[in-house]
């Protein structure tokens, strides 16, 4: 086979797959779904998928971790939240921050 069989058999396969999880979702018993245990769970799952994401969007480039502007960043992000300053105060705050340190050669 060749490489652009085997993407191709990869693409159907991994639709298949999104379609098969969609359809289970449906077809999931509502008492199961109702239960407390599973409320949790995914409220878990939930927090721990966009730690992950942020995590590796804000300490990585590629496959290496990286320290730069946007640890600073995430660091004024974070006082301003503790602080309760407003969320826009936050966003541009933190962009500001890691614009400056560009700027300065912090990249």
């Amino acid at each position: 086979m060749t490489p652009y069989v085997l993407m191709w058999i990869a693409i159907v396969a991994a639709g298949a797959l999104a379609w098969a999880t969609k359809y289970a979702g449906h077809v999931v018993p509502e008492a199961w779904l109702e239960n407390p245990r599973v409320h949790r769970i995914a409220a878990f799952v939930t927090v721990a998928l966009l730690a992950a994401l942020f995590g590796v969007q804000a300490f990585t480039t590629g496959s290496t971790l990286v320290l730069d502007a946007r640890v600073a960043a995430v660091v004024v992000a974070a006082v301003l939240l503790w602080r309760r300053a407003p969320f826009i105060v936050v966003v541009f705050a933190a962009a500001a921050v890691a614009a400056a340190l560009r700027l300065a050669g912090w990249a």
